[in-house]
């Protein structure tokens, strides 16, 4: 068994070649020592905190990694910025969005990150593509993913099958 953490993340993309976008995303993050263990199909989600932009493409992937949250936290936001990704309006538009959702290790917080993510229990366009690849996930607290997903309303919170896992990409 791998010493290394494992993590769940959350990919998403609603400006430009979105699927490409993701795809990016996934080689960056290899290319910066992260370990693919399994990726989401693609999921095409409505905005939420900011209605009035494009639809989004959504996954996740479950990864491995010899880092600690904020290491990997910087490894993500390099690819973020790799990609392009310039700070913007909170919840706008953005190429690429990388956040880290779980990981192995419980909890963690700090004046930048916290993990589990605060809003993961309340955001269907997180949470499916997560069951989609490990269906028996639950919080540090007990709580199943499958639990908080089904408390949710599908009308209220759109999330449709898009396409298969992406496949890990150049930098486009």
């Amino acid at each position: 068994m791998s010493a290394q953490p494992r993590y769940w993340l959350g990919l998403g993309s609603n400006v430009g070649d979105r699927l490409g976008a993701l795809a990016a995303a996934l080689g960056c993050l290899e290319r910066r020592g992260v370990v693919l263990e399994a990726v989401s199909p693609v999921y095409e989600t409505a905005p939420r905190e900011m209605e009035n932009q494009p639809s989004f493409l959504n996954a996740a992937c479950r990864v491995r990694a010899g880092l600690d949250p904020p290491g990997l936290l910087a490894v993500a936001k390099a690819c973020e910025a790799a990609l392009g990704r310039t700070p913007g309006i909170r919840f706008g538009p953005r190429r690429i969005d990388c956040d880290i959702l779980l990981w192995d290790g419980g909890t963690w917080r700090d004046a930048d990150l916290e993990v589990p993510h605060p809003r993961l229990a309340v955001r269907r366009f997180a949470l499916v593509p997560l069951l989609a690849i490990d269906p028996g996930l639950a919080l540090p607290d007990g709580r199943t993913l499958a639990e908080l997903e089904a408390g949710l309303d599908p009308l209220e919170q759109p999330v449709a099958l898009a396409a298969g896992p992406p496949r890990p990409g150049a930098i486009n």
